[in-house]
């Protein structure tokens, strides 16, 4: 449990391992996203899978972002529970219980906005079946060759598009796409292109346009900024950033301004049973692992592997009782294994709580 308010972490109130949560470098980081989106004229669905935390959530629609975007109607069902107005199903979705609970919600809700993928037509149909007095609002959503959802070529998207038109109980609100998994800046721009060629052929009033993704915003803000539709960014890695996986693949690297790495996870040495080599009380469980190791921010200090509760370290001068900390790599598998979070200010005292809805 995290320490008391204004208390230093390591004043003997907090266990270990711990993730804390710096509360300038998340500040600091909504704050950069709204901007680059307000100047680049599109909207920011943030991701919540990334967090799943109401806090979190609070500070990113504060912010002035349009709703939140999540991958599964279990996490629609939560946020929406966080107070979540706007909510975008980035994804195709099937699943009955969930498309059960969203005909409720925008039935008891008016106001209440509720969007989701479709990339088949035996996908729009299963959510034309559970429909409700209001239709499911539906992006088509365009993929790319060895990615993963989404029609093959514009004239499948259009041909789906038109199937949505002619079909009760759903409603075309425009096109979606996810170019995080291409490898180059030229990638990205000629599948954009694609994106914006849909857009041109639809038949809608006030078209969305969604992309996410946090490799290629940049381009993302250059190449779109004359298309006539609503653009709406999902990018969600980027509120905590990291010291590996995106730290290397952030746009910031390309352009003014950074990103800061929020999240700091800190464990104590348990064992040294030989010289040079250190067993540290964190593991799998503690720290993602999925992109790249943590990073120890102790010089001088390697990681050899982790293990469900451990991590092996190379080093020397480590004693049993020392406290290390470590940045992560994919800020995404990181959330997941905590409930609650210390926030910590620049002197490690504690200023709130982080709390987390998986």
């Amino acid at each position: 449990m995290p320490a008391n308010l204004g208390q230093s972490v390591f004043d003997g109130g907090l266990e270990f391992p711990a993730m804390l949560v710096h509360r300038g470098a998340l500040a600091h980081n909504v704050a950069t996203m709204a901007a680059f989106v307000r100047d680049h004229g599109m909207e920011l669905a943030p991701h919540a899978k990334t967090h799943m935390s109401p806090e979190i959530a609070a500070m990113q629609l504060a912010a002035g972002a349009w709703g939140l975007t999540v991958a599964t109607p279990r996490q629609a069902e939560t946020v929406r529970g966080f107070g979540v107005q706007r909510i975008m199903v980035a994804n195709q979705v099937v699943d009955p219980a969930g498309l059960t609970w969203a005909a409720h919600e925008l039935e008891r809700d008016p106001a209440f906005e509720f969007l989701s993928f479709a990339d088949s037509t035996a996908g729009v149909d299963i959510l034309a079946g559970h429909a409700g007095p209001r239709p499911f609002r539906v992006l088509v959503e365009l993929g790319h060759e060895g990615g993963r959802a989404g029609c093959r070529s514009v004239k499948e998207l259009l041909e789906l598009a038109s199937y949505v038109q002619v079909t009760p109980g759903v409603e075309l609100a425009g096109v979606a796409g996810y170019e995080g998994g291409l490898k180059s800046a030229e990638e990205v721009r000629d599948y954009l292109a694609l994106l914006q060629e849909a857009v041109e052929y639809l038949r809608v009033r006030n078209p969305i346009l969604s992309v996410g993704g946090s490799q290629w915003f940049d381009v993302i803000g250059r190449e779109l900024v004359a298309t006539q539709a609503r653009i709406l960014l999902r990018s969600g890695a980027y509120v905590t950033h990291d010291d590996g996986f995106y730290r290397e693949r952030t746009p910031f690297n390309r352009m003014e301004g950074e990103l800061r790495p929020a999240l700091e996870v800190w464990a104590h040495v348990l064992s040294t049973p030989e010289p040079g080599l250190a067993i540290v009380g964190m593991g799998k469980r503690d720290a993602p692992y999925d992109e790249g190791l943590p990073i120890p921010r102790r010089g001088g200090v390697t990681i050899v592997k982790m293990q469900d509760q451990h991590t092996v370290v190379r080093a020397t001068g480590l004693k049993p009782g020392d406290l290390l900390a470590f940045g992560i790599s994919h800020p995404c598998t990181a959330f997941d294994k905590w409930r609650l979070l210390p926030l910590v200010d620049r002197d490690y005292r504690v200023v709130g709580t982080i709390s987390t809805n998986f």
